[in-house]
Parts: structure tokens; sequence; C-alpha cells
């Protein structure tokens, strides 16, 4: 019997079928769900790209339009800003050029310690730069460089540096001592002036040479850095004016009716001789109404003190020798032999502050040509009349003031210490025996012959009006009695009331 095989049917065949096809079908679904997602896989992709550009190209604009700068400040205080420091070094170079061109002569420095800076950054920063260091130019200030001189402690000046100072009082120095060797400022004042006849007109006296042994400023300078207003800044030539005239102006006072030089120093509690010594042309008979005296005068913050040795020839007046004539008249005298002057050197060590002198010391004397003794006749003598030769008033003498011009006035005699016992120099008669103004106790001789002495300061009198006195004999006593500083002999010699040199005459 034949079997039959199954024939498949459409069912079997569509089971047969979708087992045959289901991994497919999965496989499909998968291939799809994955496409989808890659879809969006690239969506994502693209936006996260997109979004960093994006961010990038921001943070890129941004930082191209944050740009630095700098906050400045004066003395904590915000006064704008700059876009950078090298504006500042350039508005300083410029400051500084413009002071240094308006002071020329003075080291200027801008004063900039006042002036900070911050550096800052900002998103599209609005800098006024212009704005700013035009404001901070109005603000800058500067300052001068400055050393101050000091005397005794006191600022008298300021100039620009150390090195100006000092030659400052080099020239103040220099102004009083002598220009070179045998030459000496001031030294006119000294000159003796000895007059002489016309036939001893040849001998007459030579200009005093004088040779520097020491100059010093007595004050103490310091000099002291300063930071200065620059008009205040002295030249060396403003500096020098300073140093040996001050600062001070004088007090002045116009003469009025009925004023006198006395009268003007009572109201203002100095003396005529100061008043005097700060006019040196004013003469108690020349004041007129509306004349201007200085009451004081400039004093120099500084003093310069020199020690000069002097020497100077002076002529030797020729003695005078009298021979009695019982063949001329009484009184009738005749030249038989003139006299011819000598000469001789003197030497004194002086001391000045400021071209004044403060202080002389003789040191002594020495003859160069003794001079020729004038021989005249005399018919007669006269009791009471001088031999015309003058011995030393005092015995051991020495000089302590000398005859000439003395801090603005002439000392008419010298001034001699030594024993106490006055003696008269010649023979003569006493016509003046008391007291007398500046002179205290005094005695006056007239020997008869032209000559006449004074002897001044005494400390007692010995002789009265109308005596008799021989030379050699003892008249006063040395003292200190009128204007006088010590006890001392102020001797004069006159001739026909003409003050002359003891020293010429002294033997």
């Amino acid at each position: 019997m034949k079997v039959l095989k199954e024939q498949d049917s459409p069912d079997s065949r569509n089971a047969d079928s979708n087992v045959a096809d289901k991994p497919a079908v999965e496989a499909g679904k998968i291939a799809k769900w994955w496409s989808g997602r890659r879809k969006w896989l690239s969506w994502t992709a693209g936006g996260v790209v997109i979004a960093g550009s994006l961010i990038f190209a921001s943070n890129q604009y941004v930082g191209a339009n944050t740009v630095p700068y700098y906050k400045v400040y004066v003395k904590g205080v915000e006064v704008g800003n700059i876009l950078n420091e090298q504006q500042l070094k350039q508005l300083y170079a410029t400051k500084s050029k413009q002071y240094k061109d308006k002071y020329p002569g003075v080291d200027m420095v801008l004063n900039t310690s006042a002036v900070t800076t911050d550096i800052e950054k900002a998103y599209k920063a609005d800098i006024d730069s212009a704005a700013t260091l035009k404001k901070l130019d109005g603000m800058l200030t500067a300052y001068a460089k400055g050393v101050e001189v000091k005397v005794n402690g006191q600022t008298v000046g300021i100039v620009k540096d150390k090195a100006t100072a000092q030659a400052a009082l080099k020239q103040v120095q220099k102004k009083y001592t002598p220009v070179g060797e045998g030459t000496s400022t001031g030294i006119k004042g000294l000159v003796r002036k000895t007059s002489v006849g016309s036939s001893h007109a040849s001998a007459s006296t030579k200009t005093p040479k004088a040779w520097l042994e020491s100059a010093s400023i007595r004050e103490k300078i310091a000099y002291e850095p300063v930071k200065a207003d620059p008009n205040k800044v002295l030249t060396e030539a403003e500096a020098v004016k300073v140093l040996t005239e001050g600062r001070e102006a004088p007090i002045t006072y116009t003469v009025q009716e009925g004023d006198s030089l006395s009268s003007i120093a009572t109201k203002f509690n100095m003396t005529a001789w100061e008043i005097k010594q700060n006019n040196p042309g004013s003469r108690e008979l020349y004041l007129q109404i509306g004349d201007e005296l200085k009451l004081t005068a400039p004093k120099a913050p500084v003093t310069v003190r020199t020690v000069e040795k002097v020497v100077e020839q002076i002529a030797i007046e020729p003695e005078v020798e009298i021979r009695q004539s019982d063949e001329l008249k009484a009184g009738v005298t005749k030249v038989v032999r003139p006299g011819q002057a000598g000469l001789k050197e003197m030497d004194y060590r002086l001391t000045k502050e400021n071209g004044e002198v403060v202080q002389e010391e003789w040191l002594g004397q020495k003859v160069l040509q003794p001079s020729v003794t004038e021989v005249v006749l005399r018919g007669t003598k006269v009791v009471g009349e001088g031999s015309g030769q003058f011995a030393w008033p005092v015995s051991g003498a020495s000089m302590s003031s000398s005859f000439g011009a003395r801090w603005g006035r002439m000392h008419e005699g010298v001034d001699l210490v030594g024993s106490a016992d006055i003696r008269a120099s010649d023979e003569g008669v006493v016509t003046f025996a008391g007291q007398q103004n500046g002179y205290g106790n005094v005695i006056m001789i007239d020997h008869r012959n032209g000559y006449q002495t004074v002897y001044g300061h005494l400390s007692s009198i010995g002789v009265h009006v109308g005596q008799v006195v021989q030379q050699g004999e003892s008249i006063g006593v040395m003292g200190n009695t009128g204007r006088s500083t010590g006890t001392h002999l102020h001797f004069e010699i006159r001739k026909d009331n003409t003050p002359r040199n003891p020293m010429t005459y002294l033997r």
C-alpha cells in the first residue's frame, strides 16, 4: 500500500515561513532603531559642536574687547585712568623739562612721590587718558635741590649746592684779605700823616706794605641739604652780598628842626659816636632839616678775621738846635743850617675784622737814614721856650695805639703805657691844667717855639696854669679819665695848633 506523503498546506507553509523569517524581522527592527538613533546622535553631536563654537566665539570676542588700564591716584585719591604707564613717564619728562627751562640755574626735581597706579582690566573700558593727564599736569609740583648755609646755627641763605656755598665764602674771605704779598686792604688808614716843610718833601711817607699771616672766619659754618622754593635759591654773587651785608635794611631817621647828633642819640638810646660810625659823612655843624641818618647799619653774618704784618716807612723830622746869639734881637731867629728829614721803618701787626682794625701791635722800628739837625740862631732866650727836641713823657714806654685815622675819626696823638710818672716832653709854660671833654684830666704846655704838647687821661695833675716846666720835670700821674678804655697816657705834639705824629719827634 502506497503511503502518500503529506502535502504542505498553506498554513503549514506560512508557519514554516514565519519561523524562517523571524530573525530577519528582528534584524530589520534593529536596523530601523539604529538608523533613528544615529540621526539623534548626529543631531546631538552637531548641537554640541555648534554650542561650543558659539561659546568659543563669544569668549574670543569678549577677550578681544577686554583691555588693561591703570588707575591713577594722588595721595590715595583717584584722579583718572590711563592706558599705560609710559604715558605717565612721558608726562613726567615733559613737566620736568618745563621746570628746568623755567629755573635753569638750579637743580629741579619733580615731586612724584604722591602719585601711585593700580593695573585693572575691563570689557570695553572707557579710558580718557588725555583728561587724566591734563588733570595730573595741574597737580604736579617740583622743588629745587638746595643747600642751606648756616652761620652759628642760623640759616642765612640757600644756594644750589655745597660747592656754591664754599665758593661764596671764599669770595667773602678774599674781599678782606690782601691781593698779594706786600699789599693790604684798608691799610691807607694807617699811613702816618707826617707833615714836612718844602725842604723835606723828598722824605715824605711811603705807602705801607703788608703781609698776610692768617685769615679765617670766626663763626661756625654748616651746610644742610634742603628741598627749596627755586625763587629763594641764591646765586653765588647774591650769597656773597648776603654774607657781607646781611638782609636787614638799616633804620633811618629824618633830621627835624632843632635836632643835633647828641639829641638824636639820646632819643634812640645810642651814642653820637655810633651815629657817626653809621654815617661817616655826617658832621654836627652840617646837619640839615630833611637829612636822613642811618641809625642802624646792616651787620654782616660772617666775620673774616685777618692778621697782617705791616711795614711802613715814615719821615723822621729833623731835630732843631737853637743857639743863642747876642747879635739878634729878642724873639728873632735865623736858620743857619736847614734840617734834613731822615727815614725810619716801623713794623706793626694788625688784626682786622671785616677790614676794620680791632687790634694793633707795635713790633718796633729801625732807622734807615738819620735826620740832619736844623741849627737856628735866636737872639734872646725866653723863659719857658722849648728846645725843639722832645723826650718820651713816660719811662719804659710802649705804644698801644698809633697816630692816624681810627674807626672813622682822627686819632690826633699816640697812646702810651709805661711808668705812672708823667714828665714834660720839653721845656715850656703850662697853658691848661684841668678837665676837658674826652681828655679827662689833661695838661697842655706851650713851648713858645710853635710847638705845643698835650697829656691826657691823667689820674692827677701836679702843675698849674702859668707854671714854667723843664724837660723831664714831673707834671702828673697816668690815669684812666675821660673817654678811655684803660690806664694810659694820650700824648699829642702840635705845630702851630696842627696835630703832628709824635713818633717822628720822640727820641
